[in-house]
C-alpha cells in the first residue's frame, strides 16, 4: 500500500472553504449591492434609468470605444509579445517590463499625461491638428487612452502560449513551401488563439469600466464623449443611489456578457485544438 502524499496546502474542504468566503467578501457580496439598490426601483422606473437617451448615448460611447481600442489591442499586442518572445535585442527586459506600466501607474496620471499630449497645443496634438484632426476631448482621444489600458492584458495572455509554440512547426511549414501569412494562420495561431480571445474580451471589459485615465482626455460632453463610468459618478454626486446602482447593474450585465462570451470562445478553441493533436 502506497504512502499518501501529503499536500503543502490544506485539504479540498478547507481551501474551499477559504476559497468560497475570500470570493463572496471581495465580489460577491459587493456586486449583490446593486441589485440590493437597484430593487429600490420599480421595473418600469429601473427601465426608465438606463434608457434614458443621455444614458445610453454614454453606453454607444463606451462600447464604441472600448471595443476599437479592444481591436487595436489584439492587434498590436500580438505583434509586441511576438517580438518579446521570439527576438533578442538590448533593451528587451526594459521593454518586457513597461508592459505593464498601466498597471501600476494610476489612472489619473495616465488621463493627464494622455491629455497633455494630445491636445491641440500638445506635442502629439498639435501635428495632427494640422490634418485637421483633434484627438483630446474627442472618442479618438478616449479610444487612446483605452488602448494605453488595455494593452497589458492581450500582450501578457499571449506571451506564455507563445513561448510553447516551437519554432520547428514554423520551419517545417516553411519547408513544406508554406509563405509567412500561411504558416501563421495555419500553424501559430490556432495555438495562440484561446490566449488571443482571451486578452481582446478581458481588455474589452477592463476598457468599458474604464474612468479614471478616460475622464481627463474625453471632454465630457453630453451626448458626444460622456462614458458611462461619468454617468455612474454624476448620479453619485447627486445622491441619486438607486439610480447610480441601476447604470452601474447595466453595466455589470454587459461585463458579464463579455466574460461569459469569452469562456464561451475558449471552450470551443480548446477542444478544436484538442480535437487536431
Amino acid at each position: 500500500m502506497s504512502k499518501k502524499t501529503k499536500s503543502v496546502i490544506p485539504g479540498f474542504g478547507i481551501s474551499f472553504g477559504i476559497s468560497v468566503s475570500i470570493l463572496s467578501l471581495i465580489v460577491v457580496i459587493p456586486l449583490c449591492s446593486l441589485i440590493v439598490y437597484s430593487s429600490q426601483l420599480s421595473i418600469s422606473d429601473f427601465w426608465e434609468i438606463i434608457t434614458r437617451p443621455r444614458v445610453i448615448a454614454s453606453y454607444r460611447v463606451s462600447l464604441v470605444t472600448s471595443f476599437t481600442a479592444s481591436v487595436i489591442n489584439a492587434v498590436m499586442g500580438l505583434i509586441m509579445a511576438w517580438v518579446l518572445v521570439r527576438y533578442e535585442f538590448p533593451g528587451k527586459r526594459i521593454l518586457d517590463g513597461m508592459i505593464e506600466l498601466p498597471f501600476a501607474l494610476p489612472t489619473a496620471v495616465a488621463g493627464i499625461s494622455l491629455a497633455h499630449l494630445t491636445v491641440s497645443a500638445g506635442p502629439v496634438g498639435s501635428f495632427f491638428a494640422k490634418f485637421g484632426i483633434d484627438i483630446a476631448y474627442t472618442n479618438i482621444g478616449i479610444t487612446v487612452a483605452m488602448v494605453f489600458i488595455g494593452i497589458p492584458f492581450v500582450v501578457r495572455s499571449i506571451q506564455p502560449v507563445l513561448e510553447k509554440v516551437e519554432g520547428e512547426y514554423e520551419e517545417a511549414a516553411f519547408i513544406m513551401g508554406a509563405g509567412r501569412f500561411e504558416t501563421f494562420y495555419r500553424v501559430v495561431l490556432p495555438e495562440i488563439r484561446p490566449a488571443l480571445i482571451a486578452g481582446f474580451t478581458m481588455a474589452f471589459a477592463r476598457c468599458l469600466g474604464e474612468y479614471g485615465s478616460v475622464v481627463f482626455i474625453a471632454g465630457n460632453k453630453p451626448y458626444e464623449t460622456e462614458i458611462a463610468p461619468l454617468m455612474i459618478m454624476g448620479e453619485l454626486q447627486e445622491f441619486d443611489y438607486p439610480a447610480a446602482t441601476s447604470v452601474a447593474l447595466t453595466m455589470l450585465l454587459m461585463a458579464f456578457v463579455i466574460l461569459f462570451v469569452n469562456a464561451v470562445f475558449q471552450s470551443r478553441a480548446s477542444a478544436i485544438i484538442s480535437g487536431i493533436k
